[in-house]
């Protein structure tokens, strides 16, 4: 019998890990999911939990006057470099990209190019629309397997991290205390943003039609599941009927009242695909609903490991269980710039 050895093997730490390194880190808060803040690393936590680090934030603060920068425990999977991007680039519809809001970097896709060369930016999340100068928006990528997806273009020989502002006393109090609804300060009011077409949106709904609804509730956020609009039932609600949900004694499919900014139409088929791309954006269907996810790795026999953020997992999908993902923005479908070719 081998015999037994004290030391323990130590997994290396990756170099982005390490004690005053600049990084970026995300939030499992609620209303900050998906947003990304700078900091630094001061240094692990502790030994008996070597997945969590000790960061300091740059632009939040843990007091009232803006003197005190905020410390944090997160776990490692909440850490990442800091984000890479050209530095100088033109941006067009349906990019994908993150915008730089109170400090903080929030994946969008564009959905306008608006004039004096801002572009309106839809955020899945909050479903709002927000107008960003090219400064503050820069493409969307993830850290896959300690690489940069899609990396840096080709043509772009420089990059650089953006350095964000420094904020005033003024206004350096803690961005999660007043984020939620003081960051919608400048909405846009685009001519299909108007009150006549917001109307017309709502008229799309009647009863007897197929649509597909999503919840806030935790763990199914992100989902879509199929229903139809049994009736209306006031201004901006719904009675709808779900195709594969059932009442908790099972003797029916569950109805359920739901408010305009949790329904939309059923995505038109309109786009077929051969094979899906790494960093796809594609819609997986499980547990009866659609859920949104990126391609992570693409295998043979048409089968693909698809990655979700809002719950870290990877999932394997034959290629009839995908579809590409589109957006129900102001009444119109909008799809996104896919992966990598």
């Amino acid at each position: 019998m081998p015999s037994k050895s004290n030391s323990k093997s130590k997994t290396p730490v990756p170099p982005y890990l390490r004690s005053g390194v600049n990084v970026e880190v995300c939030s499992d808060e609620e209303g900050f999911r998906g947003s990304w803040f700078t900091a630094t690393i001061v240094r692990r936590a502790s030994a008996k939990e070597p997945n969590k680090y000790l960061i300091e934030y740059h632009k939040l603060y843990g007091d009232e006057s803006g003197k005190k920068h905020l410390r944090e425990v997160v776990d490692a999977t909440q850490i990442r470099p800091e984000a890479p991007r050209e530095k100088e680039r033109k941006f067009g519809f349906s990019e994908h990209v993150d915008a730089l809001s109170n400090d903080g970097w929030w994946e969008g896709v564009i959905t306008e190019e608006c004039q004096n060369g801002k572009f309106a930016v839809f955020f899945r999340r909050s479903r709002e629309q927000i107008v960003f100068e090219a400064k503050d928006l820069r493409l969307h990528r993830e850290w896959v397997d300690g690489e940069w997806k899609p990396p840096l273009e080709a043509a772009s020989e420089e990059f650089e991290v953006l350095k964000s502002p420094q904020m005033s006393d003024a206004n350096s109090e803690s961005v999660k205390e007043k984020f939620s609804k003081e960051m919608l300060v400048e909405v846009m009011k685009s001519p299909h943003m108007s009150d006549a077409n917001s109307e017309s949106v709502k008229g799309q709904f009647s009863k007897g039609m197929l649509v597909e609804v999503s919840s806030d509730e935790d763990g199914l956020k992100g989902a879509w599941f199929a229903a139809t609009i049994v009736e209306v039932v006031g201004k901006d609600k719904y009675l709808v009927q779900y195709e594969s949900l059932k009442t908790e004694d099972d003797t029916g499919f569950l109805r359920e009242e739901i408010d305009i900014l949790h329904i939309r139409p059923r995505p038109p088929e309109t786009i077929v695909v051969d094979c899906f791309k790494l960093m796809d954006e594609v819609d997986a269907h499980y547990n009866d609903a659609w859920w949104l996810g990126l391609i992570y790795k693409v295998r043979p026999n048409s089968r693909y490991v698809v990655y979700f953020k809002d719950t870290n997992e990877e999932l394997v999908f034959n290629h009839s269980d995908l579809r590409i993902h589109q957006d129900w923005i102001d009444g119109k479908w909008i799809t996104a710039s896919q992966g990598l070719a």
